[in-house]
């Protein structure tokens, strides 16, 4: 199994939409990331209103051949550029099996 470990670090004027983001756009990831092997997603929010992380979205599959085929879908850029329609962090994601 790996995992994508999708973090967006919380900054002055930072804005997350957490419904859009459970609903719209881990489905989406879901739709073009499943058929090279992700095998499931979950949105981690911290409980404390002043943390330093707005989120973490982890995002699993089969294994790491099967992560880096995902990155290279048809439709990885659309979930890419879907990030701009719940937030204005960039996000930083790293590999970790």
């Amino acid at each position: 199994m790996a995992t994508l470990v999708v973090t967006y670090v919380a900054q002055p004027g930072a804005t997350f939409d957490r419904d859009y983001y459970v609903n719209v756009h881990l489905p989406l990831a879901a739709k073009h990331f499943g058929p090279a092997g992700m095998t499931g997603s979950q949105a981690l929010f911290p409980l404390a209103p002043d943390a330093p992380t707005l989120c973490v979205g982890l995002l699993t599959f089969t294994d790491a051949a099967a992560l880096g085929a995902a990155m290279q879908v048809a439709g990885a850029g659309e979930v890419m550029a879907d990030v701009a329609n719940f937030t204005n962090v960039q996000p930083t994601a790293v590999a970790m099996a």
